[in-house]
């Protein structure tokens, strides 16, 4: 990860916890129906749990404690206890009910937010520019869409309602300790207080540690993701302990933010239990003391250490709650910057089709373009070319000359700064970005291919593309021979990025691929370079009856592949520097004349 991306990841969380949580909690609504059967399932959960302390009061007042006992028989005394213990039986058991749908329908909620929230990341990764990729590493996206939506699901799961089921607990707790005797329930919650502050000291401290936690993990994905997508590289160059080492500093720092992130709490539960334990010494100080001058019961007593737990106990759980909260606010504020990227291209509003309609004729025209991926750092400067529907031009210069770059333009996968680049007489910013780009089929140096099989990976999930039209696609660049011979032929399976294909066997598939979609335009981009002589021969015949009637670019450092088109477009640093047929280029002894002496020389 870059450092300018690293920056990036440091400064998010400046979003205030209100707005973010309001924000939150809007995709709890598709699901009201369940939350608010969540909630009173919690209410009735906390309410179920006031009853065991109570019945406890109940059978040591009237049948256990000293003084008690003589007024009864001893029959009576033993069904007395028999029957509040089965009440307090049933209350335990209608509790485990209760917890069991509460559960159920909490994570039910937890599970479809998540549902939700991948749903909407991943739409705005299939729309977002590819100038975000460039800004932002694969592996923090990746991030977003697992570590941080797992974060929310705690949220949802086990904090937003069970919030509410605690503060109707303490409030329980707390009513019945004043009902039994407000004296002594003051005496107890004197250490509040000391709670509030320690409280608010975690608070602070785990959220900046969360914070922490998470700028390193997007880290650590990002690093690993570049890292096993590059293994061959790094085997290659002998790169695995620098590799090794790097990971080991970028895992360090993730390892040092959690470790700071476990102090708070190491010290916040133990500081929470002293607060706690002081708490119920005052009671049995206190109380103790009514209870020996016979001013209370020592069912009250023993009934206030139970509603002291319940208090105390969801008291803390809140506190770990908005440890959960800060942790889901941390996340969010992450999604939520990815999900407002507002996409840089798009459709316009109301969008403009030719006269010849959605399926272009071909005419292309660059009018004094100029584009820069950074800045006035340009790439292009003042590039104007036509081609008409059915030619056929080369791009060729040196590496970095923007040969790529057209190519990327035309399909608007970046916006130019100056300039028109039109379609049919249309620019293309006035097209509709679908309907433009189904216009185009491109074959690339690099080709990648997706799980799941040979035919899947000529459609493309096309439904309209037949069976028999994959195999006529295959057919026509000479792919059929090597499918044929595969295991399951067209249903054999891709595994990841095209693994088992060889490179000239992946380009084949390619081609397959943009001839199946029938595209107006053809983009060629160092299509042919990775394939030995022989099957090249065989796809230039291809080439040649699929350019027929279409109009084709072709970007290419091996000369040889394009002294039959219609135009030669060379391109040094940025502009065009002659334009022309292969033999008029020659003529003119210039810059195409020394590169292809060049090549060729080098042939010899």
């Amino acid at each position: 990860m870059s450092n300018s991306n690293h920056h990036e990841e440091e400064q998010l969380g400046k979003i205030y916890d209100a707005r973010v949580a309001r924000r939150l909690f809007q995709y709890l609504r598709p699901y009201k129906s369940i939350v608010i059967t969540a909630l009173f399932l919690t209410i009735g959960l906390s309410l179920v749990r006031q009853i065991g302390p109570l019945l406890t009061k109940l059978a040591i007042d009237w049948y256990v404690a000293p003084g008690v006992t003589g007024k009864l028989t001893l029959d009576d005394a033993t069904k007395g206890v028999f029957y509040l213990a089965l009440a307090y039986l049933g209350s335990l058991l209608i509790t485990l009910s209760v917890g069991y749908f509460q559960t159920l329908f909490l994570n039910t909620i937890g599970q479809r937010v998540m549902y939700d929230l991948r749903q909407q990341i991943f739409a705005r990764l299939q729309d977002i520019e590819l100038a975000f990729y460039d800004r932002n590493p694969v592996g923090r996206l990746i991030t977003r869409l697992t570590t941080d939506v797992d974060s929310l699901n705690e949220l949802f799961t086990s904090g937003v309602v069970e919030v509410l089921g605690d503060l109707i607990l303490i409030a329980g707790a707390l009513g019945m300790m004043f009902y039994f005797n407000w004296r002594l329930a003051l005496v107890s919650l004197l250490v509040v207080p000391l709670l509030i502050a320690a409280t608010a000291w975690f608070r602070r401290g785990a959220r900046e540690g969360f914070r922490q936690v998470r700028s390193k993990i997007a880290r650590l994905n990002a690093f690993t993701q570049e890292h096993l997508s590059g293994a061959q590289v790094v085997q290659l160059f002998n790169r695995e302990k620098k590799a090794l080492d790097q990971f080991t500093g970028i895992n360090d720092a993730h390892k040092q933010a959690n470790i700071e992130t476990i102090f708070y709490y190491a010290v916040f539960y133990p500081l929470v239990n002293l607060i706690s334990s002081i708490g119920i010494a005052a009671i049995v100080w206190y109380g103790g003391g009514q209870v020996i001058r016979e001013t209370m019961t020592i069912g009250t007593l023993v009934a206030f250490l139970q509603y002291t737990q319940r208090l105390w106990m969801p008291i803390q759980d809140i506190s770990d709650k908005y440890n959960l909260f800060q942790a889901a606010v941390v996340a969010s504020e992450r999604i939520f910057r990815l999900l407002d990227s507002v996409p840089q291209i798009a459709s316009p509003p109301v969008p403009v089709l030719p006269a010849t309609g959605a399926r272009a004729r071909g005419r292309i025209e660059f009018r004094h373009v100029w584009f820069a991926y950074q800045g006035e750092d340009w790439v292009l400067k003042d590039v104007s070319f036509t081609v008409e529907p059915g030619q056929s031009i080369a791009l060729v210069g040196h590496t970095g000359s923007g040969k790529t770059t057209i190519s990327s333009l035309l399909m608007r996968f970046y916006d130019i700064q100056r300039g028109e680049i039109l379609l049919d007489g249309v620019d293309i910013r006035q097209w509709d970005l679908e309907l433009l780009r189904r216009n185009f089929a491109v074959v690339l140096q690099d080709v990648f291919l997706f799980s799941g099989d040979v035919a899947g990976n000529i459609r493309l999930g096309n439904q309209e593309i037949t069976n028999e039209r994959v195999e006529w696609a295959a057919s026509e660049v000479h792919a059929s021979g090597f499918i044929g011979r595969l295991q399951d032929g067209y249903q054999t399976r891709v595994r990841e990025r095209g693994a088992g294909f060889s490179v000239g066997e992946k380009q084949l598939i390619s081609f397959a691929r943009a001839l199946a979609f029938d595209p107006r335009i053809l983009v060629l981009d160092e299509a042919t370079s990775s394939i030995d002589t022989e099957t090249e021969q065989l796809i230039q015949k291809a080439i040649d009856r699929v350019m027929n009637e279409r109009t084709s670019i072709i970007i290419a450092h091996r000369l040889s592949t394009i002294q039959r088109v219609d135009q030669i477009i060379v391109l040094h640093k940025g502009e065009i520097r002659e334009q022309g047929s292969h033999q008029e280029l020659l003529g003119h002894r210039g810059l195409y004349y020394r590169l292809y002496r060049l090549q060729f020389s080098g042939n010899k």
